[in-house]
């Protein structure tokens, strides 16, 4: 019984071919498409695929975006479509959002996974999930699995374009990470980095005041590897928090 998951981002499509829908399937072919090329899916890699058994997605984009995969879908193989809508609880989770169907799919995705992978380590404890990409958001779960709540910020880019645009004489850099910066590319790259390492920092800080415990804190998403050397304090980062959520959420719904 293979499982197809399918990650729709804010400019990506990553997808994996599993050998079935439980935690811990092996990967049987795995690719990404800027979203501009969603099209090419039935022509390119997905052409080569065996049919799978089973599909489950999550997308922060337009329905639209959707609706183009599920075309691609259409034409190779007889597979419904089936997109993660956030709930009350799931796999394990409370979801403490005011209105929980309007939190983003993406983030209650990673936190199923990033849950599930805290508790494969021992005992629960609370949790702080910061999800690096085109935008930023940090996640806080107590020990008992409630999600409390989480922030959003512009990534590194969209600080960077903002400034560039608001600001005379100022152009996006490519500039380096330092303590000091000496020089305005320097500067810029570094102020933007430790904004949103300050903003991570703040919300461990809250939790371990909230909970009377240290988190555990993982990292995850397509700028991660860039944020994580420059934390005041440790982050697990782990790339595939999405996947290991989705497959978390693919047992449930079609393993008896």
């Amino acid at each position: 019984m293979t499982f197809l998951a399918v990650d729709i981002g804010n400019t990506r499509l990553k997808w994996a071919l599993y050998d079935s829908p439980r935690p811990g399937a092996a990967v049987l072919a795995q690719g990404a498409e800027f979203l501009e090329n969603i099209d090419r899916l039935a022509d390119g890699e997905w052409a080569r695929l065996p049919a799978p058994s089973c599909m489950l997605g999550c997308a922060v984009a337009a329905d639209a975006i959707k609706r183009r995969v599920e075309e691609q879908m259409e034409e190779l193989w007889d597979v419904p479509a089936h997109w993660i809508v956030p709930s009350a609880a799931e796999a394990g989770l409370v979801n403490g959002y005011d209105h929980p169907t309007r939190l983003g799919a993406d983030r209650w995705v990673a936190m199923i996974g990033a849950w599930h992978r805290l508790l494969s380590t021992g005992a629960a404890r609370p949790l702080v999930l910061a999800m690096v990409g085109t935008a930023v958001t940090v996640e806080a779960i107590d020990a008992s699995g409630k999600f409390l709540g989480g922030q959003i910020l512009p990534g590194h880019g969209i600080m960077l374009r903002a400034l560039e645009s608001g600001t005379a004489g100022l152009h996006v850099p490519t500039g380096e990470v330092r303590e000091f910066p000496t020089n305005t590319s320097d500067a810029l790259t570094s102020g933007g980095t430790y904004a949103i390492a300050g903003a991570i920092e703040c919300m461990v800080n809250h939790v371990r005041k909230h909970c009377g415990q240290d988190p555990m804190c993982i990292m995850t998403g397509g700028a991660g590897w860039k944020m994580a050397p420059h934390m005041p304090r440790p982050f697990e980062l782990v790339e595939s928090l999405i996947f290991d959520g989705l497959l978390e959420l693919a047992q449930r719904r079609f393993v008896a």
